[in-house]
């Protein structure tokens, strides 16, 4: 499975990105999908993850702002996030997981201007 990311890019605190990841290889439709995000001098967290089955969770810090949604005919997954804030800036990765196989895509960067 390989996964690209995309939608990065420079926002004003406030303001809302889309990211989407596409797969390409195999099916996902049988992978976890999620977000994860690291920012300058810290470790890469958690962002979102959304089941085989649909189930969401969330950090909580993005909960409410950040929603995670997934097209398994289209073979992607996307972030939609709002109300963005600077500590929101980071280089956001996704992955697909299933069992002991995890996936990573390059990762796409997002700015958050105050």
């Amino acid at each position: 499975v390989q996964l690209q990311a995309s939608g990065g890019g420079l926002v004003q605190a406030g303001g809302s990105l889309r990211l989407s990841c596409a797969a390409s290889g195999r099916t996902v439709i049988n992978y976890h999908m999620g977000w994860f995000r690291q920012a300058p001098g810290k470790e890469r967290e958690f962002v979102a993850v959304i089941s085989v089955s649909g189930n969401t969770d969330v950090l909580d810090s993005v909960n409410g702002r950040f929603t995670i949604s997934r097209d398994n005919s289209r073979k992607t997954v996307s972030l939609q996030m709002n109300s963005l804030k600077a500590d929101d800036a980071a280089v956001y990765y996704c992955n697909a997981k299933r069992g002991l196989t995890t996936y990573w895509g390059h990762g796409t960067l997002v700015t958050v201007s105050s």
